[in-house]
This record gives C-alpha cells, sequence and structure tokens, in this order.
C-alpha cells in the first residue's frame, strides 16, 4: 500500500485495515514456522503498511489536539521570588 492511497482513507477504515493485516502478519509467522511461507518479503511488507498506518493514525491524533503553551521552559524548576 501506498503512503497516499492511505491518505484518503477516512480513520474508521484505517482502523480496519489495520486489524485486518495484523491478523495476515500472524498468520504469516505461524505459516513461516511451518514452513508453509513461499514469499518471506511479504512479512516485510505488512510490518511496513502496519508501520505507515499507525504513523497516519497518530498524526491524525496530535493534529486534534490543542497546541500546547509555550514549552521551553517546561521541565525547569520556577526559581522562588
Amino acid at each position: 500500500m501506498k503512503i497516499r492511497e492511505l491518505r484518503r482513507k477516512p480513520i474508521k477504515e484505517l482502523q480496519e485495515t489495520l486489524i485486518n493485516l495484523r491478523d495476515k502478519l500472524r498468520e504469516l509467522r505461524f505459516n513461516l514456522a511451518g514452513g508453509k511461507v513461499k514469499n518471506i518479503k511479504e512479512i516485510r511488507q505488512t510490518k511496513r503498511d502496519i508501520a505507515r498506518i499507525l504513523t497516519l493514525l497518530k498524526e491524525h491524533g496530535q493534529q486534534k489536539q490543542k497546541p500546547k503553551k509555550d514549552q521551553s521552559t517546561a521541565g525547569r524548576p520556577q526559581a522562588d521570588k
């Protein structure tokens, strides 16, 4: 799957595709252990597709959040005056 194709899909469909790809990866791993997999590259491609979808879902989640206030002083102790 190309990233362009994935960006056009709604979030709900991306989540469904993610579930299907994870099931496919699980099945490929079991078949690999059983010696039934002929195309090992399919495992790598499935992992990459899963990573692409997770990245897009994370991007969608970050866009919905409000931008935080100035973080330049975040984590620094405040000086008492």
